[in-house]
């Protein structure tokens, strides 16, 4: 990780500082902003992208789209706009969706210490992802249906940050505000893909290591 320096906050969101961001996320990390973005395509299939062996923290393990730290004094839409070309090599349009804050360890490696903004769009051109190496290793368009029984199968392989942020989709669903999302994000607001996304988040962290901000 270089010494890109990343948002410190409260976990209400509002910034106390700055700080590198391998001091974020080393031993029990500091609290920053992050984001992490759901890419959709209009058959309402999820991209998931396969982290990097490269990466530090969750390497090799499957994300739902990508995750990165807004800079100070910029948006989580801008930051996601700013960094979906250089991690996935496309864009397009993106809409907030919620916030939560979270902290998990990876074993004695270093934490996740976030509070994480979770936005989504959708790619008109499902064949346009061009991932970077160093960040995405592979990608792979999947239906609800089809990630929810590989998540129940094999929790772990899935990171945290993503299934947490699944799980809080149907805090957005229910709002006029993004009608062209609805499709995408109803399949995974069912009480059975609750259900396995709850067990799978449990199977990262405990109850007490999350929360939904807003």
């Amino acid at each position: 990780m270089d010494e890109e320096q990343l948002v410190l906050v409260d976990e209400d969101d509002n910034q106390v500082g700055t700080a590198g961001k391998l001091e974020c996320h080393t031993g029990a990390g500091r609290l920053h902003r992050a984001f992490t973005a759901l890419v959709f395509d209009g058959s309402d299939r999820l991209l998931l992208a396969r982290r990097s062996d490269s990466k530090m923290l969750w390497p090799g393990v499957w994300d739902a789209t990508f995750a990165s730290h807004p800079r100070v004094s910029e948006s989580y839409a801008d930051s996601v706009v700013r960094r979906m070309p250089e991690e996935l090599g496309t864009v397009c349009g993106i809409d907030y969706l919620l916030k939560f804050v979270y902290h998990v360890r990876y074993g004695d490696v270093g934490s996740e210490n976030e509070v994480c903004g979770v936005l989504a769009g959708i790619l008109d051109d499902p064949s346009t992802p061009r991932p970077a190496p160093d960040e995405i290793s592979e990608v792979a368009w999947v239906t609800a249906d089809d990630a929810l029984g590989d998540i129940r199968k094999d929790a772990m392989s899935y990171c945290p940050w993503m299934l947490a942020a699944m799980l809080l989709l149907d805090r957005a669903a229910g709002s006029d505000g993004y009608p062209r999302l609805a499709g995408a994000i109803a399949p995974w607001t069912s009480q059975g893909a609750k259900d396995i996304l709850a067990g799978a988040v449990r199977a990262h962290m405990d109850d007490s290591q999350w929360r939904y901000v807003r």
